[in-house]
C-alpha cells in the first residue's frame, strides 16, 4: 500500500500550501517513488496527477511548466518519477509498461489519502497510455488529458529494438535515449509488444482531451487520429501547430497547453473534499 511522508516533513497535510513542495510514496512493490506538488496558493479547485513520458521524469521542463501554471489556476498537480527514473528508487531494466501503470495507480491513491482525490489525469506520451490504460479503474477521476501520446506501445518495443539489436539475443542491451544510456531488456519489449491499449482506451467513458502536433516527429499524429476516432465518451482533439514532442521549440507552448486543460477540466469538476 502507497504511504504518505515526505522528504523532509512527514507530516505534509498539515503544513500550510506552498507552489512546490517535495514528496515520496511507495508503490505495491514497496519501491519508494519520488513526486512533487504545486499547489495553488489557496485551495486547490481540484487535484491532478501527471504522468510522465518514457525516461523523461517529473523535471522535463515543458511538464515543469505546465504543472506550475495549472497551480497558477487553481488545480494542484502531483508529478512523480516512475520507478527507475529520476529520484525514484527501482531499477529500471527491470521496469515495463505494466509498472508503469501499477506506479500511476500508487500515485493517484497516495494523493487520495493525504489531501483531496485527484479528478484530473494528465499524461504525457507513454505517460499517457499508461493514464488511458488504467483511467476507467480510477474511480475519482472525471477527465483525462493526454499531451503527444500514443495509440499503441509496439511501436516503441520496434523503435528500442532497432536501436540495439543485440538486445534480443543476449536479454538486454543500452540504448541511447536523450543522450543518456538507459538499460532495456527483453522483458520490457515484450512488454510494449503484447500490451493491447486498444481495448481500454475503447472503454473511456469519461471526457478525453487529446492533444498533439501534426509535426511531433517521435508519435505521429496519425495517433491522435486513432485516440479520437475510438473514443466513446466525450474526447475533444486538439492540434498544437508547430510543436515539437517534447513541446520546447516553442516557448509559449507549455503554457499555452495548461490553460487549455485548466479551462476545459473545469467544467467537469465537482467540490473537492479536503482531508
Amino acid at each position: 500500500m502507497p504511504t504518505a511522508d515526505t522528504f523532509k516533513d512527514p507530516d505534509w497535510t498539515n503544513k500550510p500550501k506552498m507552489p512546490s513542495q517535495r514528496v515520496t510514496f511507495e508503490n505495491d512493490a514497496g519501491v519508494r517513488l519520488a513526486g512533487i506538488v504545486d499547489s495553488p496558493e489557496s485551495n486547490p479547485i481540484a487535484n491532478a496527477v501527471f504522468a510522465h513520458c518514457f525516461t523523461c521524469g517529473k523535471d522535463l521542463k515543458a511538464i515543469v511548466k505546465i504543472s506550475r501554471q495549472l497551480a497558477n489556476r487553481g488545480i494542484g498537480v502531483l508529478r512523480f518519477d516512475f520507478s527507475g527514473i529520476g529520484n525514484s528508487g527501482g531499477n529500471f531494466a527491470e521496469t515495463n509498461f505494466e509498472s508503469n501503470i501499477a506506479d500511476l495507480q500508487a500515485a493517484v491513491q497516495w494523493l487520495s489519502e493525504t489531501d483531496s482525490a485527484p479528478q484530473l489525469l494528465i499524461g504525457h506520451s507513454l505517460g499517457g497510455a499508461a493514464a488511458m490504460a488504467t483511467v476507467a479503474k480510477l474511480k475519482s477521476i472525471r477527465c483525462l488529458a493526454t499531451l503527444a501520446s500514443p495509440s499503441g506501445t509496439k511501436h516503441l518495443a520496434a523503435f528500442l529494438s532497432s536501436q540495439n539489436p543485440d538486445i534480443e539475443n543476449s536479454g538486454k542491451g543500452p540504448v541511447s535515449i536523450g543522450n543518456r544510456d538507459h538499460m532495456i531488456t527483453t522483458q520490457m519489449l515484450d512488454s510494449f509488444r503484447n500490451f493491447d491499449l486498444e481495448t481500454p482506451v475503447r472503454a473511456i467513458e469519461l471526457p478525453h482531451l487529446i492533444l498533439h502536433s501534426p509535426e511531433d516527429q517521435t508519435v505521429k499524429y496519425e495517433h491522435a487520429e486513432n485516440l479520437f476516432g475510438w473514443s466513446q465518451g466525450p474526447s475533444t482533439l486538439l492540434t498544437l501547430p508547430g510543436s515539437d514532442h517534447l513541446l520546447l521549440n516553442q516557448k509559449a507552448d507549455a503554457n499555452w497547453v495548461a490553460d487549455c486543460i485548466a479551462t476545459w477540466s473545469s467544467r467537469f469538476f465537482e467540490p473537492a473534499e479536503i482531508h
